[in-house]
């Protein structure tokens, strides 16, 4: 019941004598005042239950805060990392992990050796305006020279003459993984996301699987892959078994699995479009809550509003508006099942990222693909 509606002071009154009015009044200023008190206190209780149990607000902020599991990267990287560049754009690390241990366990085959390695690892060039962006894959097999790094918990590591890529979290976590980035590329990286098997999987089929058509048919036991020519809506084990499959496609090599990824990257960025999560509620905190248990981030990123307030900067970027590309590399004529940088074409790249601007055709012609090109796409 409102303020407004409460009987006035002179109501229960009304059938008596002017004379008597004030005495009434009198007797009932005590009461009126309780009564007035505890209806605030009922409405103050009323707008706690709608919040915390009704629409849910507060209590999903404060789960959706609970979920995230955030590294403090700037703190490992300390000063000595490149500068920042204020234009408006943004470098995020992206990798996905390949542990096998806990939930990940028997999930897009291998085994657990007790190790993790960046399975995958993409550089996301978000430009001035929001509108577009770039992505770049680094090769996990790619030898490269790591640098000296220190983890999230302080202990130093070692540099590596001709180490995998994917070394670097190996030894130290995300903090090498992005030093590692950082020194190969010259460019800041402003944030870090990571997300595992058991997380990617978990995503895939809360969004209700993403559709996607092969042209040709992929078939790899190790990676739990059956998939004939023509158009599938992937669930989650199928979505992980494509980004990992490497046997199935092309010329066998991670570079070939890169090409799928992206392709599949596209299609799920495509599939977020057009499934209308915020006329689904119920959908959207489905959603909210497995990508919040799902990723790991730097402590920029590792709060509810940093997340929301940076999805919703991305969330105009269409499929159509990514430039996908691979880091040019050359197979190592000494083993091939490793690659090598090809410095030259990959500064191409990384210059263009630095000036915000499209990555040139130029930096990738000739360079290694895997052979996997349009065997997926967006239907």
């Amino acid at each position: 019941m409102s303020a407004e509606s409460t009987p006035g002071p002179a109501a229960a009154g009304e059938s008596g004598t002017p004379a008597a009015r004030p005495r009434g009044r009198g007797r009932r200023r005590k009461p009126r005042g309780k009564r007035l008190s505890g209806m605030k206190v009922m409405a103050w209780t009323a707008a706690g239950i709608v919040v915390l149990g009704g629409t849910g607000i507060g209590y999903v902020y404060f789960k959706l805060n609970g979920n995230i599991n955030s590294v403090d990267i700037d703190q490992a990287l300390g000063t000595d990392r490149p500068e920042k560049i204020d234009n408006g754009s943004e470098n995020i690390l992206v990798l996905g992990s390949d542990t096998r241990s806990g939930s990940n366990k028997g999930l897009g085959g291998g085994t657990d050796d007790g190790t993790a390695r960046s399975d995958t690892a993409m550089i996301v060039h978000v430009y001035e305006g929001h509108k577009k962006a770039g992505v770049v894959s680094i090769p996990r097999d790619t030898l490269m020279e790591r640098p000296e790094c220190t983890d999230a918990d302080g202990n130093k590591h070692p540099g590596a003459r001709s180490a995998m890529f994917n070394s670097a979290y190996a030894t130290g976590g995300a903090a090498c993984a992005v030093k590692t980035v950082e020194k190969l590329t010259d460019l800041r990286m402003d944030h870090y996301l990571e997300v595992d098997f058991a997380g990617f999987q978990n995503l895939i089929d809360k969004l209700g699987g993403v559709e996607v058509t092969t042209s040709k048919d992929i078939k790899d036991p190790e990676s739990h892959l059956n998939l004939p020519a023509g158009t599938h809506r992937l669930d989650g084990e199928q979505a992980l078994g494509l980004v990992r499959t490497r046997h199935g496609v092309g010329d066998g090599s991670d570079l070939g699995r890169i090409q799928l990824q992206q392709a599949f990257i596209k299609a799920l960025v495509k599939q977020v479009r057009e499934i209308g999560l915020f006329t689904n509620p119920k959908k959207l905190y489905d959603l909210a809550d497995t990508a919040t248990k799902t990723v790991t981030t730097d402590s920029g990123l590792g709060s509810v509003n940093s997340l929301m307030s940076f999805a919703n900067g991305m969330k105009g970027i269409s499929p159509g508006n990514m430039q996908m590309v691979t880091m040019p590399v050359a197979y190592d004529p000494d083993n091939p099942n490793r690659v090598l940088l090809q410095k030259r074409k990959a500064d191409l790249v990384w210059k263009a990222l630095k000036q915000d601007k499209p990555i040139p055709e130029a930096a990738t012609e000739e360079s290694a693909t895997g052979e996997a090109k349009d065997v997926v796409s967006a239907p």
